[in-house]
């Protein structure tokens, strides 16, 4: 059985406090798009009492910390009988991103299993189920516009329908530590909420809907703040950074014609339209 995890972007994102866990406080929008890691698992028929094997195309790390063997792992405790399998996981989305890949194979992985194996787990124990394994695990179990809170586990869905548009994504492959990002963030309440920014014309959100992330890393990664000017060159209705990069993307209206010759060539480049 074959399933597809998909990818997400952020539409803003703020960071309001730190917690006592270390963790921090934040909000944002999780939107769903539609580029795609594709993930297989079947029973194994091995005699060997191996719980899995796990194998991946271009994934440098296969160990058990990938978080398709956690979230097989997860649910193997709470169903004992849950069969032996083999999973092989092919990427598209770029890792360590700022897309929320490693998240939606998670995410992916406790729903095939789910499936396959008629688990009868609800959206809400999926869900929870998620919320152990990563953040923004959960977002993907929904797949559906949320605003989220909190670590980014806290979602609420919200009417937000960019169809009628289209995503250019850029990454530039630079790989930024989450955690090393988030140092060098001075958390802050925002002026004006995101859920209120979101109900403007797109075309207002390039003065409201900011990223915490992008000065701060412009500053450390200079050719990130030539993505987003580029992707306004080319005419964007709106470009920003997703999570905490290095991936940018621009909004534009489908029917814009789009030169990406402009990308250096090394340069992860997608053109999707809006879910």
């Amino acid at each position: 059985m074959v399933i597809f995890p998909n990818c997400k972007i952020n539409l803003g994102l703020n960071i309001i406090r730190k917690r006592e866990d270390s963790y921090h406080d934040l909000e944002t929008i999780f939107y769903p798009l539609d580029i795609c890691d594709a993930l297989e698992i079947i029973t194994s028929n091995d005699t060997q009492p191996v719980q899995f094997s796990f194998s991946g195309s271009d994934i440098n790390d296969i160990g058990q910390d990938n978080l398709c063997i956690k979230a097989y792992k997860l649910l193997k405790k709470d169903f004992p009988k849950l069969p032996s399998v083999k999973m092989h996981l092919h990427k598209a989305i770029p890792v360590g991103a700022g897309l929320g890949g490693g998240s939606a194979d998670a995410a992916f992985t406790l729903t095939l299993l789910n499936h396959k194996f008629q688990l009868n787990l609800s959206t809400n124990q999926l869900t929870s189920y998620a919320s152990k394994l990563g953040s923004d695990c959960a977002f993907f179990i929904i797949n559906k516009p949320c605003f989220a809170q909190g670590r980014g586990e806290i979602l609420q869905p919200v009417n937000l329908n960019l169809s009628s548009y289209k995503f250019l994504i850029v990454n530039p492959g630079i790989h930024i530590s989450t955690a090393w990002a988030f140092s060098k963030i001075q958390p802050a309440a925002p002026p004006q909420s995101l859920l209120q920014i979101i109900e403007q014309p797109l075309e207002t959100w390039k003065d409201s809907l900011t990223n915490d992330f992008e000065k701060p890393l412009m500053q450390y990664y200079p050719q990130l703040k030539l993505l987003k000017e580029d992707l306004y060159k080319i005419g964007a209705l709106y470009a920003g950074m997703s999570g905490s990069g290095s991936t940018f993307f621009g909004i534009y209206p489908k029917t814009k014609e789009i030169d990406t010759n402009i990308f250096p060539q090394d340069y992860f480049v997608k053109l999707v339209n809006g879910l």
